[in-house]
């Protein structure tokens, strides 16, 4: 098991999602705009030091828990309802992750478990386990 937290004021806002393609001699030619590249180095540069001496191994479940600046209008620990949207925040980080060497294939996360909150302090909270064999279903 992998656990830690990434404390950050402010969390990155570009998504996977936010790509940008362009047409070149009649082929489309996919490119991260600069917002989404800042956010991929900032991810990096954080998740880096918590990587594994070498890739996890079998099925994984990652849990990622993204905590926003709380400025006291809500309670600590409420849930986040509004932008950005987990899904595409997820493919980045996980995409990040994968670079990295946390795992061999993102294809590898077998359970996924994402969400945002209010909270301080803020950052991005990760625990990534070994799952064990399901006979049943």
């Amino acid at each position: 098991m992998i656990e830690f937290f990434l404390p950050m004021q402010k969390l990155p806002t570009a998504t996977h999602q936010q790509k940008q393609v362009t047409v070149r001699n009649g082929k489309p030619h996919f490119y991260e705009p600069p917002q989404v590249a800042q956010a991929r180095a900032k991810l990096s540069a954080h998740l880096d030091a918590h990587k594994p001496h070498k890739p996890m191994d079998g099925p994984l479940q990652a849990v990622v828990k993204w905590c926003y600046p709380n400025h006291g209008s809500k309670p600590n620990g409420a849930y986040k309802a509004t932008r950005g949207d987990l899904d595409n925040m997820a493919k980045l980080m996980l995409d990040v992750m994968t670079r990295l060497g946390y795992w061999h294939d993102d294809s590898q996360v077998a359970s996924l478990v994402l969400e945002k909150f209010w909270a301080n302090p803020p950052g991005i909270y990760v625990r990534i386990n070994q799952l064990e064999v399901q006979h049943d279903c």
